[in-house]
């Protein structure tokens, strides 16, 4: 796993957060249970692009290897 899929985990509320995440082209569909616990900063620390919230649907832009990330964060989170 890559130290980049770690920090958008921590950013997304940690893993425990984390309900579906789908890899969209450039962008990481998230469906989290707490929007609260996302954490903007460290997920722009963490070198992503943009963050888009809206209820609990977070759209994580990263670029082209959202597959890639898509996959560490799903061998995390099950």
């Amino acid at each position: 796993m890559t130290a980049e899929a770690n920090a958008i985990i921590a950013g997304l509320g940690g893993a425990g957060n984390i309900i579906d995440i789908e890899p969209c082209i450039t962008r990481l569909r998230t469906e989290v249970r707490d929007a609260s616990k996302v954490d903007r900063e460290a997920l722009r620390a963490a070198g992503v692009h943009g963050v888009m919230v809206a209820g609990n649907v977070v759209q994580v832009v990263v670029g082209p290897e959202a597959d890639t990330i898509a996959g560490d964060i799903g061998d995390v989170i099950g």
